[in-house]
């Protein structure tokens, strides 16, 4: 039996474990990287463990989340990580220089390697053949030091497309399409390949909008096989030599097959609140619209500027419309302004916005009180956009021009344009914003910054026998990481202030929880299916933890959440039966005991002391993470091993 891509570097890479699915595994990381809104925390993480310098063979540091500073917060931030970078062998990307999904895909992604990244949406990088898992903080400091990555071994889904996507179909929305087909809860616990005949017609920034986007499936991972495509777009960025060929065996075998005829599709939008809310744009022609959004890590590659410029040009945007631009790097940037696509944008009456996340996790351009905004983003969660009542819609590029052009949502192919984009045989390297660290023999010389917003790691508490607490909280399905602790303008630049940050947890379900929970102590939440789904921000569990947290029962968890939950040393089980969700409600107080017992046979009974009821709750836990959780997280076990010299 031959192995899929994803098999061969699981193997490659494999130092513990065997490739059974549903067996937790490690592997060796090749690279890392960290943005500012996750780093400053991972850093402050990598700092505890004592370990002077970097053991991966590159880890880079990205500023592009908390470029608004409104005041000293996010520019003490960005002193810390560029001082820790520079001591630590650590490049530092600049703010401006781009966002780090779009910068790494350009210099520094090589297929065949692992790629760990504290930010959902690292597996971009599987648009060159990387194997590149979103994870928390935790987890990336371990691998800087030269720690494994842990994951559950995944089942193995193939998506073939064939045919070829016809003029204003889009990558985006292949994306869509497999979003409507699976869900967001439909790739948990799978790593998804892309191939066939289709992928030959793609290029290397469709196929990352395309990887980028898996991560809304709740994917472990996606990826592309590594390719004359791969070749091409490497040498244009000057790395020729990075290249290497990948591809799946002809008798590799999948848990699912998934077929889609590129031909078939049309433009596709997803409507407000979840990324598989899809639905064709034609079937909303008419709807107007207040704002547009074009840029993210999704979609702000030079191929898709280059392409909107070309549907902008000699054109004015609709007087009702506010339009903005976010190029994803300064090579974007500044290539638009080298060839004149840039002037062709601004003419029409576009903002440009800097090169970095801004709008897509609500720093800056939030839309109107109920306004209709359409974004090229991958994540459209109520009050994300920093506007709790916005209806924000997710959609290609194209999608966006159309809607920006006539004030309404509009299929991009009744424009009657004819656009004609093609990569460039070579992009403009200047790295110059890329900072290189101090040599080893100087780094003892280097001086840490550290702004007075910058706070302590929270206490951790081991898991014990029993847990006595009430039931705090009890939220339903498909709670994302944004309800739990969110992002923005006014909370992001606190991301190394834990009891800050407090204040502001579940506020979207519920602005009492904070005070509710630190009044109890110690207190367990409930939550339905996908619990955890979205972002891999670890102050998601941190900040709960903070709170007094110790249990989070739910119906099903998303990956990354669930592992945040254990690093940070809190106990997350799941209902053997899930009709047991609508037995528990707030305020009751609730026992878990038995449970070192219960981590070992997989069961954990939960006495329901309100109503006098009792059920049962499952876990899988590794021996690793049974000792994580008694050794109060990741943190803890990681500076145990180091005593005991296991690292």
């Amino acid at each position: 039996m031959g192995f899929t891509i994803a098999q061969k570097i699981i193997k490659e890479h494999l130092i513990f474990g065997e490739m059974r699915t549903g067996e937790e595994i490690a592997l060796k990381i090749d690279q890392t990287l960290t943005q500012d809104a996750t780093g400053t925390m991972a850093y402050l993480e990598f700092e505890s463990m004592g370990i002077e310098r970097v053991r991966t063979e590159k880890s880079v540091a990205y500023i592009d989340h908390n470029t608004l500073q409104c005041g000293f917060e996010n520019a003490d931030d960005h002193n810390f990580i560029s001082s820790i970078a520079k001591k630590h062998g650590i490049y530092f990307s600049r703010a401006g220089n781009g966002i780090c999904h779009q910068v790494h895909l350009e210099r520094f992604g090589k297929p065949g390697k692992t790629l760990i990244g504290s930010d959902s949406h690292t597996p971009t990088g599987g648009g060159i053949g990387m194997l590149a898992f979103g994870a928390g903080g935790l987890d990336v400091a371990v691998a800087m030091g030269g720690g494994e990555y842990y994951i559950t071994m995944p089942k193995m889904y193939k998506v073939n497309l064939t045919g070829k996507l016809r003029p204003f179909v889009t990558a985006k929305d292949i994306s869509l399409e497999i979003l409507r087909i699976l869900s967001v809860k439909g790739g948990v616990g799978a790593i998804i390949e892309w191939g066939g005949e289709g992928i030959k017609t793609l290029s290397v920034p469709e196929r990352a909008t395309i990887t980028n986007m898996g991560t809304e499936l709740g994917a472990t991972t996606s990826i592309f096989p590594s390719d004359e495509i791969t070749k091409a777009f490497l040498e244009a960025q000057g790395r020729g030599e990075d290249y290497v060929p990948l591809s799946s065996d002809p008798d590799a075998v999948y848990d699912k097959v998934i077929d889609i005829d590129l031909g078939a599709l049309n433009p596709l939008i997803a409507c407000p609140h979840s990324p598989d809310n899809v639905v064709e744009v034609a079937s909303l022609k008419g709807t107007k619209v207040n704002q547009v959004c074009i840029g993210s890590c999704t979609n702000s590659s030079l191929f898709d500027m280059l392409k909107v410029a070309s549907m902008l040009k000699g054109k004015t945007i609709s007087p009702d419309v506010s339009l903005s631009i976010s190029p994803g790097s300064k090579q974007v940037l500044s290539m638009l302004a080298d060839c004149g696509a840039l002037s062709d944008i601004v003419s029409s009456g576009a903002r440009i916005l800097e090169c970095a996340c801004g709008p897509c996790i609500g720093m800056g351009f939030s839309p109107n009180s109920g306004g209709v905004s359409l974004r090229t983003f991958n994540r459209n969660f109520e009050g994300r956009s920093g506007t709790r009542d916005a209806q924000v819609y997710l959609c290609s590029p194209e999608t966006a021009v159309a809607a920006a052009l006539t004030g309404e949502i509009t299929d991009p192919r009744a424009l009657g344009l004819d656009i004609d984009v093609k990569m460039p045989d070579k992009f403009k390297i200047d790295d110059s914003a890329v900072i290189p660290p101090a040599d080893e023999k100087d780094s003892a010389t280097v001086e840490i910054l550290r702004g007075p917003n910058i706070k302590k790691f929270p206490d951790t508490h081991s898991v014990t026998d029993s847990i006595s607490a009430p039931l705090v909280l009890k939220v339903g399905d498909n709670i994302t990481t944004d309800h739990i602790m969110p992002a923005g303008a006014k909370i992001l630049p606190y991301r190394s202030n834990i009891p800050y940050l407090s204040q502001f947890c579940f506020e979207v379900c519920d602005k009492e929880f904070p005070e509710r929970a630190k009044k109890a102590g110690q207190s367990i939440i409930v939550g339905g299916s996908n619990y955890g789904q979205g972002s891999s921000r670890e102050h998601a569990a941190l900040v709960p933890l903070y709170l007094g947290v110790r249990c989070v029962i739910a119906k099903s968890f998303a990956r990354i959440h669930v592992a945040n939950l254990i690093n940070a040393g809190i106990l997350p089980l799941v209902f053997e039966n899930a009709d047991d969700y609508n037995k528990l409600n707030e305020g009751d107080n609730l026992e878990l005991s038995g449970i070192f017992d219960g981590m070992d046979s997989g069961k954990i009974i939960l006495s329901n002391k309100t109503t006098g009821e009792k059920y049962t709750l499952l876990c899988s836990f590794s021996e690793r993470q049974k000792d994580m959780l008694k050794c109060g997280g990741l943190l803890g076990y990681t500076k145990l091993k180091g005593e005991k010299n296991e690292l």
